[in-house]
């Protein structure tokens, strides 16, 4: 019976995802490629001074992705700082400063690592004004730097890639504030929280009291997925009965985290003119996204690992609404996005089981990845594929007919570094500095090799801009707060600058004529190998230090 209604959730979710594949990706790609401007648009570009009509270089484009998040972090941090002075603060105080920095950068890097909770630490201004806007903007971000990247391969000669602000206000218009409206008025009705009431003291069946949150969580809820963000509005996140009340719920949770990213491929085919290249792109996302899920739903079901022999079985840390199979469903659309969101508590998966969320965000979130970063990073992981496929056979790689050089390989492969190296360092540096050693090691509620885990798990989600955790670190200390931050910010924004900078460079490329010797990249030859690539890097990057941590774990 459970395997069962496994395989009805698991089917339900692809029918709906296949249903929304093209509609979705067809609307987004007249969204980009359209010349019409709403009016609310039109009032917003004369309010900041910007001509809709003005194409940008990449470095221009690149300086308004810049200066956007650069003022988003300073309000978002002020916002915090200030909480005490600002209506429906609650009467919560003012977030301390290295708080308020871990968070303000979180949210902008479309990350929402929470080292706090929401519920008694932000009150319903911050939550609104500042982290709910950043959810919609951080997420517009991320896809207008996709489509800048996909112009860069559909154009010809061509010394721009678009504008900045145009692509970030019609992808919080006309995308996801929609979306998002149809979406919130959909988990209301499944029972999520939408309110303004603050604490509410209710007497328990023993005749105690209890005071239960409230607030406007269902509108916040719909973005922090739609938008691959993930912040709860209560601690618990969406194993919260008040985020996330039923398995339908649940399911329809899963829905919004995928609509997008899974529907970009379809964008991407569209605007390069052949939509055997976006199937091609589904196709390795998704056979990425299966195989994970099977594993994770099989190493977990199995029961082996050190939690579940302390408490007596596989649903240790999960909700019975949900089961094993929901929870790593769940968990596993979360960290193959950038969501982060969690139904079931990561720290108390089995050993194995829990080194599965850890792998998906180490893939570097390609499957389907985040809103826009899902798309740009496996189209980066595409120019690595052609240009092995060149090697193997001795001609010159080319990709929708564009060469790949030394200049977009060396592009891509700083892209693909990044984030190891933000992960390894920060991890290192964890350990290895004296004061910091002891800071951390004071915050690890599991010591030993599973500790280890939770500090490795804590910067790969923070580099990787996902925002889950093994929430038996107590992350909210100087250290941490900072050296997360740090790490949220550069793995943002350090590979938005290098994906602008290979925009840029293929769109001022010819393109070049298809001989008998081109690579076909629509098939699946090609989708196997780019299957590889993915798998390949990421094995290579981190097996050393998984044998350190959830490896060596499981196999104790």
């Amino acid at each position: 019976m459970d395997v069962f209604f496994a395989v009805l959730q698991a089917a339900t979710l692809a029918l709906i995802l296949a249903l929304l594949y093209r509609p979705l990706g067809d609307y987004m790609a007249r969204i980009y490629t359209s010349t019409k401007d709403w009016k609310v648009e039109r009032g917003l570009y004369r309010l900041i001074g910007v001509d809709p009509r003005a194409e940008q270089s990449w470095p221009a484009y690149l300086r308004g992705v810049l200066a956007f998040s650069v003022v988003g972090l300073l309000f978002v941090y002020v916002l915090q700082r200030a909480q005490a002075v600002l209506p429906y603060s609650l009467g919560l105080p003012p977030v301390p400063e290295d708080l308020s920095f871990n968070t303000a950068a979180s949210f902008v890097a479309n990350t929402n690592w929470q080292s706090y909770v929401p519920e008694v630490t932000v009150g319903y201004t911050v939550q609104l004004a500042g982290l709910a806007v950043q959810n919609f903007v951080s997420a517009a971000v991320g896809i207008a730097v996709a489509i800048a990247l996909v112009r860069g391969f559909a154009r010809r000669g061509s010394g721009t890639i678009g504008n900045f602000w145009v692509d970030l206000f019609r992808g919080s218009f006309r995308l996801l504030l929609p979306l998002s409206v149809i979406g919130a008025i959909v988990l209301i009705a499944g029972g999520v929280v939408q309110n303004f009431n603050g604490f509410t003291e209710m007497t328990t069946l023993a005749g105690n009291t209890q005071s239960l949150p409230g607030g406007p969580a269902a509108s916040q809820e719909v973005i922090k997925l739609l938008g691959t963000n993930g912040g709860g509005f209560f601690n618990a996140n969406s194993a919260h009965p008040f985020e996330n009340p039923t398995a339908w719920t649940s399911l329809f949770q899963n829905v919004l985290m995928l609509a997008i990213p899974f529907a970009l491929p379809r964008t991407f085919g569209r605007m390069v003119g052949s939509n055997k290249q976006g199937y091609a792109i589904l196709a390795v996302m998704a056979t990425l996204y299966v195989v994970s899920l099977v594993a994770f739903s099989a190493l977990e079901a199995a029961g082996n690992g050190t939690a579940p022999q302390l408490a007596g079985g596989a649903l240790e840390g999960k909700e019975q609404r949900f089961g094993i199979f929901g929870s790593t469903l769940f968990g596993s659309t979360s960290t193959l996005t950038s969501t982060g969101a969690v139904n079931a508590m990561h720290d108390s998966l089995t050993a194995l089981g829990g080194m599965m969320p850890m792998l998906n965000m180490m893939l570097g979130e390609v499957a389907p990845g985040g809103v826009g970063s899902g798309l740009y990073g496996m189209l980066v992981l595409a120019v690595i594929a052609v240009f092995i496929a060149g090697l193997l056979v001795g001609r010159t790689p080319e990709y929708l007919g564009k060469k790949i050089g030394p200049r977009e390989i060396k592009l891509a492969s700083l892209y693909i570094l990044v984030t190891p190296t933000l992960v390894l360092a920060g991890t290192a540096l964890s350990f290895a500095i004296p004061g910091v050693r002891e800071s951390v090691t004071s915050s690890i509620w599991n010591p030993g090799i599973h500790g280890m885990s939770e500090v490795l798990y804590a910067f790969t989600s923070a580099s990787n801009n996902n925002g889950s955790a093994f929430a038996g670190l107590g992350a909210n200390t100087p250290w941490l707060n900072t050296a997360l931050g740090v790490a949220m910010l550069l793995g943002r924004f350090v590979p938005i600058v290098l994906v602008l900078a290979l925009a840029g460079s293929l769109a001022a490329q010819e393109k070049v004529p298809t001989t008998a010797g081109t690579l076909p990249t629509h098939r699946p030859q090609f989708v196997g190998l780019l299957v590889g690539v993915s798998v390949i890097v990421t094995a290579l990057t981190y097996f050393p230090v998984l044998t350190l941590g959830p490896l060596a774990e499981g196999l104790i």
